[in-house]
């Protein structure tokens, strides 16, 4: 799937021409003139790959860049300059820029850049996708069943866990094969898997 991608340049010539490029490899493009427009629409667009202008008014790319992480949005970012700015460079990679390019910029340096962002923005919205699934997955459970759970990934026998929760084996036993219906599997690394999951969520 292509995500759409996100222009952030005060040029509008540079916003026409870099969109241009991009609509003939079939790369929707979306362009914003004014950073705090962009900001103000976040909340509404669907998850994508951005091209940040390092120096516009008001609010500069880096620190375009800076705001969106600090709301949580991490979409992949090209930072475009036309000044060699090294340490702006290695500001742009702190805040997590997946590639940094110079003015007039390369097509295929672009393309190949937005390439690589939208491959590793596909890989996040899966993980979380999977993250919520586990989630919901745990969220089934009877408190009962988690604390079955939780000793399970911990590699205790189902003689230990018996003895753990003053149960019988057999009642374990029962517990786990519902556990294992509502995971949706039988693998105690499976389970201990959905288990870490769940304890590293927020």
């Amino acid at each position: 799937m292509t995500r759409p991608v996100y222009l952030v340049d005060d040029d509008e010539a540079v916003r026409r021409a870099l969109g241009l490029l991009l609509s003939t490899v079939g790369i929707e493009v979306t362009g914003f003139a004014d950073p705090q427009a962009f900001l103000t629409q976040v909340p509404r667009l669907e998850p994508g790959c951005l091209i940040l202008d390092i120096r516009m008014p008001a609010i500069s790319g880096l620190k375009l860049q800076e705001r969106l992480n600090e709301q949580g949005i991490d979409w992949p970012t090209i930072v475009i300059s036309g000044h060699g700015d090294i340490e702006a460079c290695r500001r742009a990679f702190r805040n997590g820029a997946v590639d940094f390019l110079s003015k007039p910029v390369d097509d295929q340096d672009l393309i190949d850049a937005i390439q690589k962002g939208q491959e590793a923005l596909e890989r996040t919205l899966r993980q979380r996708a999977e993250k919520a699934e586990m989630l919901t997955l745990l969220a089934a459970l009877t408190p009962r069943e988690r604390e079955v759970l939780d000793r399970i990934a911990q590699g205790f026998t189902t003689r230990q866990i018996a003895v753990g929760l003053g149960l019988s084996p057999r009642t374990v036993e029962s517990h786990r094969a519902a556990i294992g219906a509502k995971l949706g599997t039988t693998s105690q690394a499976e389970m201990t898997r959905t288990w870490l999951e769940g304890r590293q969520a927020p």
